[in-house]
C-alpha cells in the first residue's frame, strides 16, 4: 500500500503509509496548529483509511498497523469543542455519538495488532481511540496526560469511553477518570492499566516498532494488570460494583451540589452498561450523549472553554522580552506561593524580605506546596527538592543586576510599595520589569514614583497562588505593551490564565466582589441569618457563601479594600453598617479562629452564634427569614450593575473578559456561562426592573447603570443578540 497523498485539509492531518515490513503508520498532523483534533472531516478521513487498512490486512501486505502523531507533546486533544457547541438537536448528538462508536470499533475489529503511541496531550476522543487500540505504549514526558475531560464540557465520552475504560481499567478507577475529568500521567496510567508500557520520548518509535514486530505473528489483545483481592471484590461482585456506584454518586453530589448533569448522566450510563451487551451499552452511551450536548450547562461550559482558549490568544502585538530570573520582594504566604509557582516551572527566584521570620515562612510554604505536589505524584521527591533549590532567600537587593522581572509583594500600602519600587528600580538593569501585586492600589500612582513608568504593571494573583487560576495583569497610565507581552507570556508559562485589565480602584474581580460582599452584610444588617445568606448562594452555585469567603479572605483585608472602593465610588460602596460593626471586634476571619464562622485548625465548626450580638443595636436580635431568591438576587444583581459600569469605563475589553475573571478568580459557577451570560439568559429588562425595584427599596446601591439602559434601549444583552 502506498502513501496517500494529502490535498484537503482533514486530508492532510491523517496520513497513512506502509513500510517494507508490513507496518501501517496511521499519523496526525492538523496542517497549522498546534493540536490535533477529531473533526467530522477526520473522523471520515480515519475511517476511510481504516477500511483500506482492512483491505491490506486481508491481502496480507498490512500486518501490524500503529497509529501516531508528528506533534511532539500532542497525540490527540479530542473532538472539536467547536462543533460541540454547534449542536442543538439531541438526535443529531446522538447520531454524532453512533458514527464516532462505528469507526473506533472498526479499528478494534481490525484483525492485526493495532498499537497507539501516545506522546503528550490524550484527551476525549484521542484516549477513546486508544482504548481501540490492541496495545498502548506511552511517553513518560510531562506533557504526556490522557483522561477525558467531557464532564468539564457538560457531556460524556461518546465514542466508547463510558463501555470500554470500566472493561480495561475497572470500575474504581474509570469512575475517577470520567467523573472527575483531570487527565493522568502516563504512570499512573501504566499503574492502573490504561496504557501497557511507559518509555522515554526518544525511545517511543523504536519500543513501538519491535512491539509491532513482535505481535505480527502473536497477535494476542495487550496486557492486563494483576489486580488485589480488594479490587477485584469491588470490579467484578454485585455487592463491590453497587457500593463503588454508591460512593461516586455521593461524591458527585457533594461537589456539585446537583447543577452539572454530566457526572449524573455519566454515573447512570456506566451502571446500565456494565453487564450490557456490547451493541446496547454502545446505544445507551450514544443516547446519553445526545441528551447533554443540547443542555444549557453544555453550551455555558463550552462558552467557557472558548473564553479561556481566547485568554491564551490576547497577549498585545509586541514582543515579550525573556524571562529566566525573577525576583519576589516580600515573603510570608502569598510571596512564598509565587516564589514557589515560578520555581515549580523552572524559573530562578530570589526571594527576599526585611525580615528573617517572614523569610522563613515563605520558604516553609513553598516548601508545603512542593510536599504536596510531590504526595499527589506529580513530581518525584528528589525532582521537588531540586525545584525548591530554585528558590534563593535574601535579606538584601542583591542579585537584581541580573534579574528579567521583579514581583513585588509587600504590605498593601501606597506608600511603602512606591519606595521598594523605586529601590528595585535603582538597582535593576534599566529594562527590567516591575510588577505589582496588589489587590486595589492605583497602578498608575505608582508609577509617579519611577523614573521609567513604562516598565511597570500589575501582575495580581488570587489566594492561594497554587490553586486560582486568574492573574490579573493591570495596564498603568504609562505601561508599555512591551511590558504587558512580557508579563503576558510569562504567566502562559506559569500555566495560569491572563486578564489584561486597565487600572482602577478594585481593577476587575475586586471591584465587582466587593458590592457582593458588601450586600451579604446589608443582609445580615437586616436580620438574615449567616447560613441563610450563604446557602443561598451555595445553592445559587457559588463555591462558598460570599459571609464565608470573608472569613477567607480576611476581614481585616476585606476592611481595607472596601475602604479604598469606597473612597473611590462613593455612596454605592458605603460599607454595610453590620461589616463596620466589626471592626470593633477582634474577629480576623479564618486566620484568626473567628469570624462569622468559628475554625479549628484551620476548619470551620459553624456559624458563630454569638456574633450577632457584636453587630449593634441597629440588627434585629431576631433572625429573619428573607426568601432565597431575595439574598441571591441582591448579591449577584449588584455584581451584574457593577460589570456594567466596568465596561462603560473600559476597565476590560468584553462581556467575556469579565466573566472568564469572575470565573476564575471567585468561582462565579461554570455551567451559567459566567457573570454576564446568566445575566443574558434571565434578560437586560429584567435585570434593570430589578435594579429599579431594590433601588426604590434599599436607596442608591442600586442605582442602575447606564449602560444597561442603554442595552434595553438597543434590545440586546450583553453579548449582543444572545440577550
Amino acid at each position: 500500500m502506498a502513501t496517500h497523498p494529502a490535498v484537503a485539509p482533514d486530508q492532510a492531518a491523517l496520513t497513512l503509509e506502509v513500510d517494507g515490513d508490513g507496518v501501517a503508520w496511521l499519523v496526525f498532523d492538523r496542517p497549522q496548529s498546534k493540536v490535533n483534533l477529531l473533526t467530522t472531516p477526520v473522523m471520515l478521513r480515519l475511517d476511510a483509511l481504516l477500511a483500506q487498512t482492512e483491505e491490506g490486512a486481508r491481502l496480507g501486505r498490512v500486518k501490524a498497523l500503529v497509529i501516531r502523531s508528528s506533534k511532539p507533546g500532542v497525540f490527540i486533544a479530542g473532538a472539536d469543542v467547536d462543533e460541540i457547541g454547534a449542536i442543538a438537536d439531541a438526535a443529531e448528538g446522538e447520531a454524532k455519538a453512533r458514527e464516532g462508536q462505528r469507526i473506533f470499533r472498526r479499528l478494534e475489529a481490525l484483525a492485526i495488532p493495532t498499537i497507539a503511541a501516545i506522546d503528550g496531550v490524550c484527551l476525549g476522543g484521542g484516549t477513546e481511540l486508544a482504548l481501540g487500540c490492541t496495545w498502548r505504549i506511552a511517553t513518560d514526558r510531562p506533557e504526556t496526560r490522557i483522561g477525558f475531560p467531557e464532564v468539564m464540557l457538560g457531556i460524556l465520552p461518546g465514542f466508547g469511553g463510558t463501555v470500554r475504560t470500566p472493561r480495561l481499567v475497572g470500575l474504581r478507577h474509570a469512575l475517577e477518570l470520567i467523573l472527575g475529568g483531570r487527565p493522568i500521567s502516563a504512570r499512573r496510567a501504566e499503574r492502573i492499566g490504561l496504557v501497557d508500557q511507559t518509555v522515554p520520548p526518544n525511545l517511543l518509535l523504536e519500543r513501538v516498532r519491535r512491539l509491532a514486530w513482535e505481535r505480527i505473528d502473536h497477535a494476542e489483545g495487550g496486557s492486563r494488570r494483576r489486580r488485589s483481592l480488594s479490587q477485584r471484590v469491588l470490579d467484578d461482585t454485585a455487592p463491590g460494583r453497587c457500593f463503588l456506584l454508591w460512593q461516586a454518586r455521593r461524591r458527585v453530589l457533594r461537589e456539585t451540589r446537583g447543577h452539572y448533569p454530566a457526572p449524573l448522566v455519566a454515573l447512570d450510563t456506566i451502571r446500565k452498561t456494565l453487564s450490557a451487551p456490547l451493541e446496547e451499552a454502545f446505544r445507551r452511551e450514544a443516547h446519553a450523549l445526545g441528551r447533554l450536548i443540547t443542555t444549557a450547562e453544555c453550551k455555558n461550559l463550552v462558552h467557557v472553554f472558548r473564553l479561556t482558549e481566547g485568554a491564551k490568544k490576547a497577549a498585545p502585538p509586541a514582543p515579550a522580552r525573556p524571562v529566566e530570573r525573577v525576583a519576589v520582594l516580600g515573603a510570608g504566604v502569598m510571596g512564598g506561593g509565587i516564589a514557589q509557582l515560578l520555581a515549580y516551572r523552572g524559573v530562578a527566584v530570589r526571594l527576599k524580605d526585611i525580615d528573617a521570620d517572614a523569610l522563613g515562612q515563605g520558604l516553609r510554604h513553598a516548601r508545603e506546596l512542593f510536599d504536596q505536589v510531590a504526595k499527589r505524584g506529580r513530581i518525584s521527591r528528589r525532582e521537588a527538592e531540586q525545584k525548591l533549590a530554585l528558590i534563593a532567600p535574601t535579606l538584601e537587593y542583591t542579585g537584581l543586576a541580573t534579574t528579567d522581572l521583579v514581583i513585588e509583594a509587600v504590605v498593601e500600602r501606597m506608600d511603602v510599595k512606591q519606595q521598594v519600587l523605586r529601590e528595585v528600580e535603582a538597582r535593576a538593569r534599566p529594562d527590567c520589569v516591575l510588577t505589582s501585586n496588589t489587590s486595589s492600589l492605583s497602578l498608575t500612582e505608582m508609577q509617579h514614583a519611577l523614573a521609567h513608568p513604562e516598565n511597570l504593571c500589575g501582575m495580581h494573583f488570587f489566594n492561594p497562588v497554587h490553586r486560582m487560576p486568574l492573574v490579573e495583569i493591570v495596564r498603568g497610565a504609562a505601561t508599555s505593551d512591551e511590558t504587558v507581552a512580557t508579563v503576558f507570556a510569562l504567566v502562559r508559562r506559569l500555566e495560569k490564565t491572563p486578564l489584561i485589565v486597565n487600572d482602577g480602584p478594585g481593577f476587575l474581580v475586586n471591584r465587582l466582589l466587593a458590592p457582593y460582599l458588601n450586600e451579604a452584610g446589608w443582609l445580615l444588617a437586616e436580620g438574615a441569618a449567616i447560613q441563610a445568606i450563604d446557602r443561598a448562594l451555595l445553592d445559587f452555585g457559588m463555591p462558598m457563601g460570599p459571609l464565608r469567603l470573608l472569613d477567607e479572605i480576611g476581614l481585616d483585608v476585606a476592611r481595607h479594600v472596601a475602604g479604598i472602593l469606597y473612597e473611590a465610588f462613593g455612596d454605592r460602596m458605603r460599607p454595610a453598617p453590620a461589616l463596620v460593626a466589626l471592626q470593633k471586634t477582634q474577629r480576623l476571619g479564618k486566620k484568626g479562629g473567628r469570624g462569622f464562622y468559628l475554625y479549628e485548625a484551620e476548619r470551620s465548626k459553624g456559624p458563630d452564634e454569638t456574633l450577632y450580638a457584636e453587630l449593634g443595636a441597629s440588627v434585629p436580635a431576631a433572625r429573619r427569614r428573607l426568601p432565597a431568591a431575595l439574598i441571591r438576587d441582591r448579591c449577584v444583581f449588584a455584581m451584574v450593575n457593577e460589570a456594567a459600569r466596568a465596561l462603560e469605563e473600559g476597565t476590560v475589553a468584553g462581556a467575556g473578559d469579565v466573566d472568564l475573571g469572575m470565573i476564575t478568580g471567585t468561582g462565579f459557577p461554570p455551567f451559567r456561562g459566567g457573570l454576564l451570560r446568566y445575566a443574558d439568559s434571565l434578560g437586560v429588562r429584567h435585570i434593570l426592573e430589578r435594579l429599579e425595584a431594590l433601588e426604590r427599596e434599599h436607596g442608591p446601591r442600586f442605582h442602575p447603570a447606564a449602560l444597561l439602559r442603554e442595552y434595553v434601549r438597543q434590545g440586546r444583552g450583553f453579548y449582543g443578540d444572545f440577550g
